[in-house]
């Protein structure tokens, strides 16, 4: 069980913003689609208001980001934070997941090379007359 504190200052959103390097804008979309939920309370005149463990949770959103996962992941491992739980097991899978993506990537990207190396070196500026008439650029479409 993770132990989470609530206690401590309460940060205005300009604070957040200036502390994580995120924008306003940001740190308020974060909050719409419920990323920010615990660490989040409003004042009775609307404010926003967050707990000082917000700059450490945009911190992992923002790493979790860099590594290619969405936010949808990134809510899913917050979820299991947030309810007590190390999320690392979550969050291997997810990266699994990525690791096996890009290495299919990689492949589809190599396969691509290859084809336009080959329409490469075989390309003509000014192709025969016979063969611009009824194409736009022949290079490509014989």
């Amino acid at each position: 069980m993770i132990a989470s504190s609530t206690s401590g200052k309460w940060l205005k959103i300009g604070e957040v913003a200036d502390r994580s390097g995120l924008s306003v804008k940001t740190i308020r979309y974060y909050e719409d689609i419920g990323l920010l939920s615990p660490v989040v309370k409003r004042t009775e005149s609307g404010y926003r208001l967050f707990s000082s463990e917000i700059i450490n949770r945009l911190a992992f959103i923002k790493r979790s980001q860099s590594l290619g996962l969405s936010l949808g992941e990134i809510q899913e491992i917050l979820t299991v934070h947030d309810e007590g739980e190390l999320p690392c097991g979550a969050l291997k899978q997810h990266l699994l997941s990525k690791v096996d993506a890009i290495a299919s990537q990689i492949e589809s990207l190599e396969i691509l090379k290859a084809e336009l190396q080959g329409l490469l070196s075989g390309w003509q500026d000014r192709p025969p007359a016979h063969r611009i008439d009824q194409t736009i650029c022949p290079n490509i479409q014989d």
